[in-house]
């Protein structure tokens, strides 16, 4: 005889959590993030996709660490400013490996 124990919404979410879901997303927003920093970056960026996603995620980090300091401590870092700091970290990174 089977018992129905009724868990609520939220808590049924974390039970099917795991690290590679979490590295899957983080990958994928990175690389969205990062794809459009470099759209926006002009000139050739000769930086592979793996380079890309790191550095949208990084991207997204300095941008949320920006608009923080910008904006005060309940500002929530948006597409647009994740962007722009990913589009700064690929010009860094693209300046200094075309340098070379």
């Amino acid at each position: 005889m089977a018992i129905a124990v009724a868990v609520p919404l939220a808590t049924a979410r974390f039970v099917h959590f795991s690290i590679a879901g979490f590295i899957i997303v983080l990958f994928v927003g990175g690389l969205i993030v990062g794809s459009l920093g470099r759209l926006i970056v002009p000139g050739r960026q000769s930086i592979g996709i793996l380079a890309t996603a790191a550095l949208g995620v990084a991207g997204s980090i300095l941008g949320g660490l920006i608009g923080r300091v910008i904006f005060g401590p309940h500002y929530v870092p948006g597409l647009l400013i994740s962007v722009i700091g990913a589009a700064l970290l690929i010009w860094i990174v693209a300046g200094r490996r075309s340098a070379y």
